[in-house]
């Protein structure tokens, strides 16, 4: 699964999902991505299934693009644990998504296949998303 090798600091704050994703919002190294519609957390575990699920629906033809990374620790207390004493440890990552993102792309197969790999990765997501093309795509 996706983590970063080391990071600044061990435990981050939760933060804001405000605003749309103005940066990796278009396609640019494939032919076809999906695009997120709303702001959520996706785990590192959720992009690992998507991995898997685009792979084996293009039956390993053509590229995939994983565009987001999780970067972002999510910390939690042991169950049944009193307040108090301290922030509870990292448990796993997770990449920050506002709506607009370009979340995974493919490349080097037909539209079909691409639509079709493209909607079984977004079931894989607790989100809305859609299929998006290449802008200059015939």
């Amino acid at each position: 699964m996706l983590m970063p090798k080391r990071v600044k600091y061990r435990k981050a704050q939760r933060g804001r999902r405000a605003g749309k994703a103005y940066r990796g919002s278009s396609v640019a190294f494939g032919d076809f991505g999906l695009k997120a519609l709303e702001p959520h957390w996706i785990t590192s575990r959720q992009i690992e299934a998507c991995r898997v699920a685009l792979s084996r629906k293009m039956k390993r033809d053509g590229k995939v693009w994983i565009r987001i990374f999780p970067d972002k620790p999510v910390s939690k207390k042991p169950l049944e644990t009193r307040m108090g004493k301290g922030k509870g440890a990292p448990e796993f990552w997770v990449a920050v998504i506002k709506p607009g993102r370009v979340l995974f792309e493919v490349g080097g197969v037909s539209r079909e296949v691409a639509a079709d790999a493209l909607q079984v990765c977004g079931y894989k997501l607790p989100i809305k998303t859609k299929i998006v093309a290449r802008p200059d795509y015939e």
